[in-house]
């Protein structure tokens, strides 16, 4: 396989540990872990369905839309500020894996150019990123708000990839997501899975090109 020039990579769950954001969402559930995964879902599900009618609304705010509905479907009293208070700024607060980092840096190091690419707004993305200590490890950072897509829709790849000024053969999308894997083949990139817990790959798509524990095992195998 041919070595790619420049590494995109997801954010939320592949670089950023959302462990924060799920006991902040469990406490306004009132404490039922269990509907932390609907949530998450729900949030992605309506992203697509924004993609689809041509709606798009910020991922912060589908992400309170969607606990305010988890809420309302399982008899929780929930208000608009206090689904706010649970999803905006804990969004925003997120620690990086232990080995990201030092994995990042290394893959520098190595020449590839680094690009976080995410569905969350680009000041978001900007915050949390440096709140993570890991905004300087990026050549560019880069939300699909112009785009007024969400991953996985192809315009966002091909938009970053434009931006980046790099074809799909020389592109590596990284992420622990199954969803983000089969957007990114889509448009012909290559494609790194990181297995998070309790993150699977898409069974109806092709496995991706590298499949890691983490971003340490990333940076041994790419070289």
């Amino acid at each position: 396989m041919k070595k790619p020039s420049t590494l995109f990579f997801d954010v939320n769950e592949t670089l950023l540990d959302l462990e924060f954001l799920k006991e902040k969402i469990t406490s306004v559930l009132d404490d039922r872990g269990e509907l932390v995964s609907l949530w998450f879902s729900t949030l992605l599900h309506y992203s697509l369905v924004a993609n689809t009618i041509e709606a798009y609304k910020g991922f912060g705010q589908i992400g309170v839309a969607a606990l305010q509905m988890v809420a309302a479907g399982n008899d929780i009293t929930l208000t608009k500020q206090q689904a706010e208070a649970a999803v905006i700024k804990p969004f925003k607060t997120l620690k990086p894996y232990s080995e990201v980092r030092t994995s990042l840096l290394a893959l520098r190091e190595q020449g590839f150019r680094l690009v976080a690419l995410t569905n969350s707004s680009q000041k978001g993305l900007e915050e949390k990123l440096e709140f993570a200590g890991i905004a300087d490890c990026f050549d560019t950072l880069l939300s699909c708000e112009p785009v007024q897509k969400f991953k996985p829709a192809p315009e966002v790849y091909n938009w970053a990839m434009t931006t980046m000024g790099v074809l799909p053969e020389n592109a590596m999308m990284i992420a622990a997501h199954g969803w983000d894997i089969a957007g990114a083949q889509s448009v012909g990139m290559q494609t790194a899975f990181i297995n998070r817990p309790g993150k699977q790959q898409y069974p109806l798509v092709p496995e991706a090109d590298y499949v890691v524990d983490d971003l340490s095992q990333l940076a041994s195998v790419i070289k």
